[in-house]
């Protein structure tokens, strides 16, 4: 993949809802880590990401939703 300096690796990123099952939007989280908590725009639960590894990321619920 070619660099774009208006594309940032986020948009190439995915993190699959554990409790929804839908892929989590993550523009509005560009710089995502470990132990960083998100919301899922699908389904509203509270995640807690366990894991950032390339484009991938891993997550678990933090909140049983709202």
């Amino acid at each position: 993949m070619l660099y774009n300096k208006f594309c940032p690796d986020f948009y190439n990123m995915k993190l699959i809802c554990p409790e929804c099952k839908n892929e989590v939007n993550l523009s509005k989280y560009p710089n995502l880590q470990n132990d960083q908590t998100l919301e899922c725009d699908v389904c509203g639960i509270t995640l807690l990401v366990t894991s950032v590894d390339g484009d991938n990321a891993q997550a678990e619920v933090a909140d049983e939703g709202k």
